[in-house]
C-alpha cells in the first residue's frame, strides 16, 4: 500500500525551487517556528480551517477539531458554523473557506507530478519536495523520491536542516539537490527567531557537505530582524568553508504570510516589517558580493 503524506499545495510550472520547470510538492508540518514564516498554513501538522472572514475562537476550533479526527476529503458547506461567522464568510466570499492540507499517496502525487515530465525533460528541471519540513514525514518523501528516481526525474529537497542525522542519510542517494535553508547566527538569536538551536542544523549542512552533496544555501533575510553585519559576515564565513556549494541564494522577505496567518486564525508575528525593498535586497547583494561571495543571487 502506498505511504501517504499531508500536503498542502502542489505548485507546477514553479522557477524558483531548483533549476529548470519543476513541480513542487508543499508537505505539511515543521518543527521551526519562524517569526517571517512565508506558509504559516505549513507549520501544524493537521488539516485547518483558512477563511477570508473571521471566525470566532469556538467555531474554529470546533472545525479544527473536525478536520484532524476526519478522514478523507472534507466538505465545509454544510459546517454548523454560527451566525456571525456564516455572515463574514458570505462577505468574503471572494476569499471563501477552504481546508489547508490533505492526505495524498505517494501514488497519487506521482500521477500528477508526471503530467510534466516533458516540461522537467525539455527545461532541466523536476520535481521539489518542500514545505513545512520534507523530513517530518521521512517514509513518504523517501518513497515519493524513489518513485520519481525510478522515472528519471530530477530531485530537490528544500530543508531547514533540522531532522535526525539517519534522516539525512537515508535521503542522500535519493537527492540530485538539497535546498538548505540558513536563517540566523548565534544559538540566542536562532531560538528567538526560530524556536529551536541552530546547532543540529549546522551540524547537518557539515555532513551534506561533506558526503558530496549538491548544496544550494538559502538566505531568509528579513529586514531589521536578520540582516545584521554579523549574520551576513557569517554566511560569507559558511561560503568560505564550503567553497563547493553550488549557490547561495537570499530569500527576501515579502510580508503576505502576515495575511494568510490571520486568515487560519494566528496572529502575524511581524506585523509591522514590511517587504524587502528594491533598495534593500540590493544593499544586501553589494555587502554579500563584497564579502566575497561572487555567486550569491536573488531569489
Amino acid at each position: 500500500m502506498s505511504t501517504q503524506g499531508l500536503i498542502f499545495d502542489i505548485q507546477r510550472f514553479s522557477l524558483h525551487d531548483g533549476p529548470g520547470i519543476r513541480t513542487t510538492v508543499f508537505l505539511k508540518g515543521c518543527p521551526l517556528d519562524c517569526l517571517w514564516c512565508h506558509n504559516p498554513e505549513s507549520k501544524n501538522f493537521f488539516p485547518e480551517v483558512s477563511s477570508g472572514g473571521e471566525l470566532c475562537e469556538s467555531c474554529r476550533s470546533m472545525v479544527n477539531k473536525f478536520l484532524r479526527e476526519a478522514e478523507g476529503e472534507i466538505n465545509l458547506k454544510s459546517f454548523p458554523f454560527c451566525s456571525s461567522c456564516l455572515e463574514s464568510i458570505r462577505k468574503n466570499s471572494r476569499d471563501g473557506i477552504k481546508v489547508i492540507g490533505y492526505h495524498r499517496s505517494v501514488e497519487e502525487v506521482v500521477q500528477e507530478v508526471i503530467r510534466d515530465l516533458d516540461y522537467y525533460r525539455n527545461s532541466g528541471g523536476g520535481v521539489t519536495i518542500s514545505g513545512g519540513e520534507p523530513l517530518a514525514q521521512l517514509p513518504f518523501t523517501m518513497e515519493l523520491l524513489k518513485r520519481l528516481k525510478e522515472l528519471n526525474i530530477n530531485t530537490a529537497v528544500e530543508t531547514c536542516g533540522l531532522a535526525p542525522r539517519n534522516s539525512f542519510s537515508n535521503l542522500l542517494p535519493l537527492t540530485d539537490l538539497f535546498l538548505f535553508d540558513y536563517k540566523a547566527t548565534g544559538e540566542e538569536p536562532h531560538r528567538r527567531l526560530t524556536g529551536v538551536s541552530g546547532k543540529a542544523i549546522l551540524s547537518n549542512l557539515d555532513f551534506l557537505y561533506r558526503n558530496n552533496a549538491r548544496i544550494i544555501l538559502r538566505l531568509p533575510l528579513i529586514p531589521g530582524i536578520n540582516d545584521s553585519i554579523a549574520h551576513l559576515q557569517a554566511i560569507a564565513l559558511l561560503a568560505e568553508k564550503y567553497p563547493e556549494l553550488s549557490g547561495i541564494e537570499i530569500m527576501p522577505y515579502h510580508n503576505m504570510g502576515n495575511d494568510k496567518a490571520r486568515k487560519i486564525g494566528r496572529p502575524a508575528a511581524l506585523e509591522g516589517v514590511k517587504t524587502a525593498s528594491e533598495e534593500v535586497k540590493d544593499g544586501w547583494l553589494k555587502t554579500l558580493r563584497c564579502m566575497g561571495l561572487s555567486k550569491v543571487t536573488l531569489s
